[in-house]
């Protein structure tokens, strides 16, 4: 390969980690913009915590547990190839993964991924959880459960050779099993042990709203997180290829346009309202919905996929409010329902669709179902029973930045309010 193609390849990725490594910024927007002013401090802090943190024990051991280099023979579910991490002899050239970028870019890219799966229960968890049990759920999650699953298919571990009659592999080209269901499973775990927000559901069962505080800040978040997925499914390409990023580019862009609108539409004509917050978390369905088949779909299939996330989004609020179950951000329905939504959509939809294919994709996310809820349910149900997860009534009807914190987010905008 030639030098420059080398070096056009891995800007690229560096490119792509640089805006996956910006769709935190958007989490954290759409978090606190949906939930009350007085946990902004406390979400804030869960996210730089998450960022941080999962960087380091993706560092420490979180990247060889995924890329552990599977052998003929090895069962192909767990393996450790140690600790720390040290570039192969050919990890700059382009005799390195085909070209398409470093060994350290792969780390760094491949980095930026694994924070996004307990960030995806930061949300979910948001304005009762104790900041401790957090963190210490983030470090088992991030560094243990979410490189093991990935090791099962980027890792060339047992999903990626599953296969049933005509089907070649399980398929999640960038991870609406492998990310967002292996969050999603963790947030519903998390969700069902917390319980509900004080003042979420009426004495007789009907859930009651409890607005955001900021809804621009909401917007801005689901608009960042829309651009970071360029390099979320765009980087998944592995190069720059053209043809390769320039379809996933589109199909991404379709199915989050096509996501929106129909989330729009059906909530819409169920409620006779135009509601912003699921108009916004339409789009993100219509995105975790493309990401597993982004670079098989043509733009016809993206849309379709994507409309039928935003109606999936609606209905699956709607379904968790009936469950009393209590999400802030609707990040169970947004990563968990479409991330199986799209997965499934690889055997539907594309140029791997057939009976074959979408019954290896339904097997390949039951395994990954029943590992992150098992572990999840663990670590979870454990730190329950030992430092607790949720705060005091006192300290949730207070709000956490100044219990937990000391600080208040628009400390001016309080004090000229008395």
């Amino acid at each position: 390969m030639e030098t420059g193609l080398f070096t056009v390849n891995n800007v690229w990725m560096m490119v792509c980690t640089g805006l996956v490594f910006f769709m935190h910024l958007g989490f954290s927007f759409l978090e606190i913009g949906l939930t009350r002013q007085k946990n902004t401090v406390n979400i804030l802090f869960k996210n730089v915590f998450i960022i941080c943190v999962g960087l380091l024990v993706y560092y420490i051991g979180g990247f060889n547990l995924m890329y552990p280099g599977f052998e003929t023979g090895d069962a192909g579910f767990f393996k450790f190839a140690g600790w720390g991490i040290s570039a192969p002899e050919n990890g700059m050239t382009p005799d390195y993964a085909e070209g398409g970028y470093t060994w350290w870019t792969d780390f760094l890219f491949q980095g930026m991924f694994a924070a996004t799966a307990a960030t995806i229960v930061s949300g979910a968890v948001a304005e009762r959880i104790k900041l401790g049990a957090f963190m210490i759920f983030t470090l088992i999650y991030v560094g243990l459960v979410y490189p093991i699953v990935g090791s099962w298919q980027w890792g060339k571990g047992f999903l990626s050779t599953m296969s049933y009659g005509e089907s070649a592999g399980f398929y999640d080209f960038a991870g609406s099993t492998l990310v967002h269901s292996v969050g999603g499973w963790a947030a519903l775990i998390a969700v069902f042990l917390l319980g509900p927000r004080i003042g979420k559901f009426s004495a007789d069962g009907k859930p009651q709203a409890i607005p955001g505080h900021n809804l621009p800040l909401a917007a801005a978040g689901v608009l960042i997180l829309w651009l970071g997925w360029f390099g979320f499914n765009g980087g998944s390409v592995l190069s720059a290829d053209p043809a390769g990023t320039s379809l996933v580019l589109v199909t991404t862009s379709l199915a989050a346009a096509a996501g929106g609108v129909s989330a729009f539409l059906l909530s819409t004509i169920m409620y006779k309202q135009y509601d912003l917050t699921m108009f916004l978390n339409g789009i993100l369905g219509g995105l975790v919905g493309i990401t597993a088949g982004a670079d098989l779909m043509s733009p016809n299939e993206a849309v379709m996929i994507g409309f039928l996330a935003g109606l999936i989004i609606v209905l699956g609020v709607a379904l968790i409010d009936k469950l009393k179950l209590d999400d802030p951000v609707g990040a169970i329905a947004v990563h968990l329902v479409c991330g199986i939504w799209g997965t499934l959509a690889v055997g539907l939809f594309g140029s791997k669709a057939s009976v074959d294919q979408f019954l290896v994709q339904l097997a390949g996310a039951g395994a990954v179902a029943t590992f992150c809820t098992l572990t999840a349910f663990g670590i979870l149900f454990t730190l329950k029973k030992t430092v607790g997860i949720r705060v005091s009534e006192q300290e949730e009807l207070e709000g956490l930045d100044i219990h937990e914190h000391g600080m208040d987010a628009y400390a001016d905008f309080r004090m000229n309010q008395h």
